[in-house]
């Protein structure tokens, strides 16, 4: 079995949490049993989590070796200038070595799709702000944060929208679907 899951902002990727206070967790939204994260997305981070009760799926989806493409949509602070993205595209030094090279585009706007986050990103009138699509074929902690950061770009909100084949689709934030054909 393989769930899509849209993990909206400020949700953690485990049914439980022993913080106090408490913060909210998949056992929120996910009613099935037997079922677990293929991967994680940050507390702070939205968008595209697989949930699956197969292992071997699981560790295909997350192992390194594997290289299976995830897909964001990054909203950075600043606007991207061609040697900010052509940086992130070669390969970017974080402080656990190199990146592998990154596709990474520029949108005109935010998509028309994207919902409204709850809490709303901070808007500053004298400071610009842009959206990337970034591609990785990793998956280090905080990947994605760092290397914008590490470009001069920080990151003010991050929504995945693909791993490998399976994309976010019409999810709505909290909403799951099952996944007939598994990457």
């Amino acid at each position: 079995m393989l769930l899509a899951f849209n993990k909206p902002f400020n949700v953690l990727c485990q049914f439980t949490d022993k913080s106090s206070p408490p913060r909210r967790t998949l056992a929120e939204f996910i009613a099935q049993p037997g079922v677990y994260p293929a991967g994680r997305l940050d507390y702070d981070s939205e968008g595209l989590l697989l949930l699956t009760d197969d292992g071997k799926l699981a560790q295909r989806l997350t192992d390194p070796k594997f290289k299976v493409e995830k897909t964001y949509l990054v909203q950075v602070e600043g606007a991207p200038s061609a040697e900010q993205l052509a940086q992130l595209r070669k390969s970017v030094l974080l402080n656990d070595g190199p990146t592998l090279p990154a596709r990474a585009t520029l949108l005109a706007h935010a998509p028309e799709w994207l919902w409204p986050r709850d809490p709303p990103v901070r808007f500053r009138k004298s400071v610009a702000d842009a959206f990337i699509e970034l591609t990785i074929r990793e998956g280090r902690n905080r990947q994605v944060r760092r290397m914008t950061a590490a470009v001069g770009l920080p990151t003010l909100r991050l929504v995945r929208v693909r791993i490998g084949g399976i994309d976010l689709g019409a999810l709505k934030p909290g909403e799951t679907r099952n996944e007939e054909d598994p990457p």
